[in-house]
């Protein structure tokens, strides 16, 4: 066994990315601390073809030294959006017709296993901050809550881990469905 060259792997230029058909997933970015988590969460989007991510709130842009040292290019490919105020970018996914998904452990949540994004609805996926979460206000304008089933003690997972698991399982199921 031997691993891949950069050529054998067939990598996408800048250009070739832009004019990808991507998913029409849009990944939600409320009041992200950490610089590095947003750029490995814009590193994830870009290999899963996410159609866009919302920057909302204090989570630092793409513009900012540490989330493009983390994304390595991927602040170039996945298109972005930058809302000071969460419930702006609430209300344009709205009036775009996503269902919007809070990805929170929360009454009624729907398990990450169990969901499926029906063939041609555009869905949005919102992360919330690395300690308090998704805001409750936020919550409130969801069409619905995802949680990530886990069996340890700590029942936490760091936010680019959790968008990493979502945006998989997501992609998996539009590409794959019943898998």
């Amino acid at each position: 066994m031997r691993k891949l060259s950069m050529d054998e792997l067939n990598r996408k230029t800048v250009e070739e990315f832009k004019q990808a058909e991507k998913h029409k997933i849009i990944v939600v970015l409320d009041n992200i601390r950490s610089a590095y988590n947003v750029g490995s969460i814009f590193r994830t989007s870009d290999a899963f073809l996410i159609e866009c991510i919302f920057v909302c709130g204090y989570t630092p842009p793409p513009t900012h030294r540490q989330v493009d040292k983390t994304a390595l290019g991927a602040s170039e490919t996945v298109d972005w959006m930058q809302f000071d105020n969460i419930m702006d970018a609430i209300l344009q996914l709205q009036q775009n017709d996503y269902k919007i998904y809070a990805i929170e452990q929360a009454e009624q949540s729907i398990s990450l296993e169990n969901f499926s994004i029906p063939p041609n609805q555009k869905t949005a996926v919102v992360f919330g901050n690395e300690v308090t979460g998704v805001q409750d206000l936020v919550m409130q304008q969801c069409d619905g809550c995802i949680e990530i089933p886990q069996q340890g003690m700590k029942h936490s997972l760091n936010v680019s881990v959790a968008a990493g698991v979502v945006l998989w399982q997501l992609v998996k199921s539009i590409s794959h469905p019943g898998l």
